[in-house]
């Protein structure tokens, strides 16, 4: 067996959703993303034994979203929260789903995904490159309501 090119998945094929305050906004505008969850060890020492071991206590949930420098909304929450104390949760929907692939659509969504920070103003004219930012994030809860199939190879 064989794993055929035509399985890997394509980034570009993805699409994203954030939703906030109950409204779901498409992040055409997104560049990437990555979250990772990361587990929470803890040492057991044990009497007799020179190594010690570890075990899970719990885990943490954190990630960045990069996007292109085009919309004020994450500003505008970033604001509100300076204004007034009211901090802001949100979800996030990943869908990596190419049509090439055998492997089918997997979906993940991000819960009550938190800002660590946004970039409150930029320019750069010293380069060719379209402005872009990076919202780094929080979560404290994941789904996966579609998972990629089972290649079998050929």
């Amino acid at each position: 067996m064989f794993f055929q090119d035509s399985d890997a998945i394509s980034g570009k094929q993805a699409r994203a959703y954030a939703t906030i305050n109950g409204r779901v906004e498409e992040l055409f505008y997104a560049k990437s993303i990555e979250a990772t969850i990361e587990k929470n060890k803890v040492d057991v020492p044990i009497l007799g034994k020179t190594k010690t071991p570890q075990r899970s206590a719990g885990w943490s949930g954190s990630g960045t979203l990069t996007i292109y420098y085009v919309t004020s909304l994450f500003r505008r929450l970033m604001i509100e929260y300076i204004k007034t104390g009211r901090d802001f949760w949100f979800d996030l929907q990943v869908v990596n789903e190419d049509p090439q692939s055998s492997a089918g659509k997997q979906t993940v969504i991000l819960r009550n995904c938190n800002l660590d920070s946004v970039t409150i103003a930029k320019f750069d004219a010293t380069t060719d490159d379209m402005l872009d930012e990076e919202l780094p994030f929080t979560f404290d809860d994941v789904d996966m309501p579609d998972e990629f199939k089972t290649i079998t190879g050929a």
